[in-house]
């Protein structure tokens, strides 16, 4: 499996971004399909997962409410739609998919992304 994250730029607080994850080759072995970031000194922190066939949903609390995270099962495209953004969403945000389970920490992930920079000014 490959992916392909997109979508990524500079924003001002309070705009909108939407980040793109193509999934490539075995898509089919897909279960879930999470997005994670990491900002600058710390740690890679779950942002959002979607279970690929079901469409369940899992947010962080930090983006619950500003957040949705959504799949095109015929693009096998995951979107990450961000509205209200915050300076503190700034981070390079990466996608990952596991075979297996949907999960909030990064490595039970199978397969992962390039990062897509997302910088929100204040």
């Amino acid at each position: 499996v490959q992916l392909q994250a997109s979508g990524g730029g500079l924003v001002q607080a309070g705009g909108s971004l939407r980040l793109s994850c193509a999934a490539s080759g075995r898509t089919f072995s897909i279960y879930a399909v999470g997005w994670f970031r990491q900002a600058p000194g710390k740690e890679r922190e779950f942002v959002a997962a979607i279970i690929w066939s079901a469409g369940t949903t899992y947010y962080a609390e930090t983006v619950k409410g500003r957040f949705t995270i959504s799949r095109d099962n015929v693009k096998n495209t995951v979107y990450l739609q961000m509205n209200s953004l915050k300076p503190e969403d700034t981070a390079v945000y990466y996608c990952a998919a596991d075979r297996t389970i949907v999960a909030r920490i990064s490595r039970e992930y199978d397969y992962w992304g390039q990062g897509t920079l997302v910088t929100v000014s204040s």
